[in-house]
């Protein structure tokens, strides 16, 4: 796997100089670059998944308009001694989503939230024998802001209330502007 410094040269030049880019072709020569916190090796978790009743849940968008996605369980962890928690959903297509926002949003990251892709990983006992339960890994380092940050022609799912942490989440992308 890549480090985080690459990862995120790699972002920058996509951004800059990719077709997909969320950036406004008219403000891409003068990209400098996203702006992060320092990586933090304190935000990166394996949490089991607390299972929960799946259920279908609709999320509204900053367009307004509204996409569904299956409820299928929680994520728990520690941040800065603080006990913390997040509902990861899961799209049609299989693709797990885990939207946030937390004590940073507004003031340095983006206000509606970010986005922190999740991976799943083996769960085994202290045998080295699979358990049976689901574990993902989360690192925060790698949270970014949904592509309507950067232009408004994005429809962009906004987290739920549920998915509102009281604790910052100091790493990963931070507001492009001031």
């Amino acid at each position: 796997m890549e480090g985080i410094a690459e990862f995120r040269e790699k972002k920058d030049e996509f951004f800059r100089n990719g077709h997909e880019s969320p950036i406004p072709p008219s403000q891409r020569a003068s990209f400098a670059g996203l702006k992060y916190f320092p990586e933090n090796p304190a935000t990166r978790f394996v949490s089991d998944l607390e299972k929960v009743p799946e259920e279908d849940v609709s999320f509204t968008t900053s367009t307004g308009e509204t996409k569904v996605y299956k409820k299928i369980g929680r994520l728990k962890f520690e941040v800065e001694g603080q006990s913390a928690q997040l509902t990861l959903f899961q799209a049609d297509s299989g693709s797990y989503f885990l939207p946030f926002r937390d004590a940073t949003s507004v003031q340095e990251t983006y206000g509606a939230g970010r986005y922190v892709e999740v991976k799943e990983v083996a769960p085994s006992t202290s045998s080295g024998l699979p358990t049976g339960g689901k574990k993902f890994e989360i690192d925060f380092n790698y949270a970014y802001n949904p592509y309507c940050a950067y232009n408004e022609g994005y429809s962009c799912p906004l987290p739920p209330p549920e998915n509102w942490l009281k604790v910052p989440i100091k790493a990963g992308e931070m507001k492009l502007h001031d």
